[in-house]
């Protein structure tokens, strides 16, 4: 299964659909209720365009067309009916709500016939398409690849378990990796690929979609270690489930053949929310990056009669999944400041400017960043990018904090906003605790508040 290939079958049936409803529906519009003659007009091409477009957009901003492989025939049937719904609604009031009518039935009769023709026919074709996918995935013809993590009883009956479900859930296991020692149980049903250390290597080059470790979800310490540690990859991970995790509802079941298993994700935010949210990232970047050109030029002229050296500072720093980019700072120190290494500044650092200081306390110093988030390196709000020095220093500590490394970083943060710049790796680790939850609890809502947050401090001048 070619997911390009799918995605665009979905797009093009999509687009088409929606060009037929729409077809349909002006005839019907004109000849039935404004009662007039209908005529192939620049209006009707118009609309047979555009139309589909803004259809195709409104799923896309849905998550209809991300990981196509993974839909389901509920799952279609749920997109396809809120989609159509709200997109009804929406050419309503854009469209149809000055239309000339007699009655005000006749508003009902084109708003359900929209309806009815857009859901129809763009149900048919996406539940053809996914039927075919579905079928082929019970027939284990198609699969996703899997690694099974853990050389014990209990990734002996998890494999079994899953093997002889009556039909494919979608799990094309390519090996296993052990955590103690090697089960030979098990090595006699799969490729044995390695140990938990070379994990991160084996995912990249095994190409691996979803991984499942088999520990007992009361295994905290050792679970969170092994997930700290896969997370970053673009991988879905699972895990087996104890009575409590049952009761408590977490345990998550899309097919009623499926193994009893845990979806850890970290991905809380809707499709929608991502999309709006890299949207508001470039407009407001675009925005303040020509507001504040008279302010970037005064700070420049700053920087540059405040020591010698360059304007603008440029530092290597660990982005979205372990990615490397270089961080836009204004200068704020003194040149060769960390000509002995690494080092991280404090509340009286004398490596600082003075015009550094009040650069630091306003965070003025991090405006040219709004560069990195249009180049697609940073986000307005997200956890601060960290160097890989010390990274591996905090990691030896907490290796939940490369969880932090899932999203973009961000200009600003819930962290930045709560503790301010960290002055040694412990505080590092107090501010990590900040960005776990908004890790956890991201959405559009949150962001803004933070931005707000953040413009209090500009004014104020009381960042830390």
């Amino acid at each position: 299964m070619n997911p390009r290939l799918l995605t665009f079958a979905l797009v093009f049936f999509d687009w088409i659909g929606s060009s037929i409803a729409w077809s349909v529906f002006y005839y019907f519009r004109k000849s039935k209720i404004e009662e007039t003659d209908f005529t192939i007009n620049s209006t009707f091409y118009w609309g047979v365009l555009l139309i589909p477009i803004m259809w195709v957009l409104l799923f896309a901003l849905q998550g209809t067309y991300q990981d196509v492989r993974r839909l389901y025939r509920l799952k279609t049937l749920s997109l396809t009916f809120m989609g159509t719904v709200l997109g009804t609604i929406g050419i309503f009031f854009l469209f149809l709500l000055d239309d000339e009518i007699s009655e005000y039935q006749q508003y009902y009769s084109a708003l359900g016939l929209l309806f009815l023709l857009q859901f129809l026919l763009i149900l048919t074709p996406r539940l053809i398409i996914v039927s075919g996918i579905v079928r082929k995935i019970h027939q284990r013809k198609a699969g996703f690849k899997t690694l099974l993590v853990g050389g014990s009883d209990k990734a002996v009956d998890i494999y079994n378990e899953i093997n002889n479900l009556p039909k494919g859930i979608g799990h094309d296991f390519v090996g296993f990796i052990n955590i103690n020692g090697v089960d030979k149980q098990l090595s006699s049903k799969l490729n044995h690929l390695g140990h938990l250390d070379d994990i991160e290597t084996i995912l990249k080059e095994q190409k691996i979609e979803e991984v499942i470790i088999a520990l007992e979800s009361v295994e905290h310490d050792r679970l969170k270690k092994i997930i700290s540690r896969i997370e970053c990859a673009n991988v879905r991970i699972k895990i087996l489930p104890d009575m409590y995790d049952i009761l408590s509802g977490t345990v998550e079941m899309s097919n009623i053949f499926g193994a009893l298993l845990i979806n850890v994700t970290t991905d809380v935010m809707p499709v929608w929310q991502v999309t709006m949210k890299r949207l508001m990232d470039i407009v407001i970047s675009l925005i303040s990056i020509i507001l504040l050109l008279p302010l970037y030029i005064v700070l420049a002229i700053l920087v540059k009669l405040s020591s010698p050296g360059p304007i603008f500072f440029l530092q290597e720093r660990i982005g979205r999944n372990g990615t490397t980019f270089n961080i836009i700072k204004f200068r704020t120190m003194y040149l060769d400041s960390e000509k002995d290494g690494p080092q991280l500044s404090s509340t009286d650092d004398p490596r600082i400017t003075k015009i550094g200081k009040f650069m630091r306390k306003s965070r003025l110093d991090e405006f040219p960043q709004f560069f990195n988030v249009l180049f697609g390196q940073m986000s307005l709000v997200g956890p601060r990018p960290e160097r890989q020095f010390y990274i591996d220093q905090i990691i030896e500590i907490e290796p939940q904090f490369l969880e932090l490394t899932k999203v973009r970083p961000g200009i600003t943060s819930w962290g930045q906003v709560k503790y301010g710049y960290a002055e040694n790796i412990q505080q590092m680790l107090d501010r990590m605790k900040f960005d776990l939850l908004y890790l956890k609890n991201r959405s559009l809502s949150l962001d803004i508040k933070i931005m707000l947050y953040t413009i209090l401090i500009i004014f104020k001048g009381t960042g830390k």
